[in-house]
């Protein structure tokens, strides 16, 4: 099946929404998660709180760093539907 030319954000959209197969058009390295950009932090902890966080990462069976990562998402999340 040969592929429609589609020139313009609006073709695309419409090709879309008539349920053609946008795949094709993907370039999965172009993706963008707007507001999910990776940012590098460093932090320092205690050695206690390092144990501690390896430990609690084993017991969920999860990295050091997802553990960390969980918590914070939840605790900000929680913030948030507070407010």
């Amino acid at each position: 099946m040969k592929k429609p030319s589609i020139s313009n954000s609006s073709q695309f959209d419409q090709y879309f929404d008539e349920g053609g197969d946008i795949a094709y058009y993907i370039v999965p390295a172009s993706i963008k998660r707007p507001g999910l950009e990776q940012k590098r932090v460093n932090i320092d902890f205690p050695v206690w709180v390092i144990k501690s966080l390896d430990l609690e990462a084993t017991r969920v069976g999860v990295s050091r760093q997802s553990l960390i990562k969980m918590w914070i998402t939840e605790k900000l999340e929680d913030k948030v539907h507070a407010s």
